[in-house]
């Protein structure tokens, strides 16, 4: 079949997205350095850009784009005039890398081995927040510069900066590529647990901007998840955090109006859930209880989904489960946030009078003093005890606490329905 020069490059960009990380960690592995590696994966991208066109799509494009990568980086170290300094900055010798023939193509075990170690490498303790999301999207995600910073609502430069920048830390760490064992392997997994959510809840409930959802990052997070899962089948957190984003993922399409408009727990259309994402769940989290031990914070939270996912209608939640998951939460991972999603699931279980002690006590908490959440769940129970008045101005203090416009809306039309609009 006669190939175009469009749908070549069509091809080129799409099994580049998807195969980029593979191809990525892989050639870390001979470089020792993901920045390198990066270059050179982008390198066999315009070469597929140049060729395909004329040759044609091979039969297994991303094998093709991998092992000219490869090429690419043994040719790069070999060099004459380099070599010294390519080394100096690999700090190592090749002595133990084979270059790869031309039907060389690593082993899934190979592969799973180099995306583990890039996950690590990218989500580093080293880096900040800022730097290991915008270095594991790119690297991990294959989004581009712009897209990252479209997603975080931040300019394309200071996108790039960080990326640039957390390269360049990475390699004046020292930072090897490879997958930590023992006690640094549980430390840094919680970090690329970590990212992870930060990545799927930037998705789930934007922080700013005009849209309340971004469903794109959630798929890139619950992806990026699915695949740790896949490395690291021993790991109940792992399989928890999977389970978390799959339950949380199935409410997608209940959470916003057609026009964007959010949509609260209680009043969401429960037949929108996904209950393929909710079956899909309910097996993670069983894989990770069957991995033994006590749930943590992950597994908990998942937990506390499930029993919304179990629940017909909002008026049949077991809150008296949840209000006791959320106090191992407390124990397991204790912060503000989670007291205040506590004081919640305490004030429907027992009533809003018990939630409102539960929340007056967070109030000096200087963690929550621009939290909106706090004021707006003070809001709602203050509201379900009847005092209007001090609803509409906890509503109205929420609204001007938020940078999502949409939860603004939200929230001064909650202060509007407690007796008109805050002055």
């Amino acid at each position: 079949m006669a190939v175009t020069e469009a749908s070549a490059t069509a091809a080129v960009e799409a099994v580049f997205r998807i195969e980029s990380a593979r191809i990525i960690a892989g050639v870390a592995r001979i470089v020792r350095d993901v920045g390198i590696a990066e270059e050179l994966a982008q390198d066999a991208l315009v070469a597929a850009l140049e060729q395909w066109p004329e040759s044609g799509v091979p039969d297994r494009p991303g094998a093709w784009l991998t092992a000219t990568a490869k090429h690419r980086a043994i040719d790069l170290v070999r060099r004459k005039e380099t070599y010294a300094r390519k080394l100096a900055e690999v700090g190592r010798t090749l002595e133990d890398v084979q270059p790869p023939g031309p039907d060389d193509i690593a082993g899934a075990d190979d592969i799973d081995d180099d995306l583990l170690r890039l996950i690590f490498t990218a989500c580093h303790p080293v880096l900040s927040t800022e730097a290991r999301i915008a270095l594991t999207l790119r690297l991990l995600g294959g989004l581009t510069t712009d897209e990252i910073a479209r997603a975080f609502l931040v300019s394309e430069p200071t996108v790039a900066q960080r990326i640039v920048r957390a390269k360049r830390t990475l390699g004046r760490a020292g930072v090897p590529f490879e997958v930590p064992y023992g006690a640094d392997r549980a430390a840094r997994l919680g970090s690329v647990l970590e990212v992870i959510y930060l990545i799927f809840n930037e998705g789930y409930a934007a922080t700013a901007g005009d849209d309340w959802l971004r469903p794109g990052l959630c798929e890139d997070a619950l992806r990026l998840a699915r695949v740790l899962a896949g490395l690291m089948g021993q790991e109940p957190e792992v399989h928890g955090l999977v389970a978390l984003l799959e339950l949380q993922a199935s409410r997608t399409a209940a959470r916003t109006t057609p026009d964007g408009e959010p949509v609260l727990l209680a009043d969401q259309n429960r037949s929108r859930w996904d209950r393929l994402l909710i079956r899909r769940g309910y097996a993670a989290l069983e894989r990770a209880n069957a991995l033994g031990g006590a749930p943590g914070p992950y597994a908990l939270q998942a937990a506390i989904a499930a029993c919304h996912a179990h629940a017909v209608t909002y008026e049949e939640t077991d809150w008296a489960v949840i209000a006791t998951l959320y106090g191992l939460l407390v124990k397991a991972a204790p912060s503000p946030v989670v007291e205040l999603n506590r004081a919640v699931a305490v004030s429907m279980a027992e009533g809003p009078e018990a939630g409102l002690a539960l929340v007056d006590a967070l109030a000096g908490d200087p963690a929550l003093a621009t939290y909106h959440l706090l004021p707006s769940v003070r809001g709602d129970l203050l509201a379900r005890l009847g005092r209007a008045d001090e609803a509409r101005a906890e509503f109205a203090r929420a609204a001007g606490l938020t940078r999502n416009a949409r939860e603004r809306a939200l929230l001064l039309a909650r202060a509007e329905k407690e007796g008109g609009a805050p002055r």
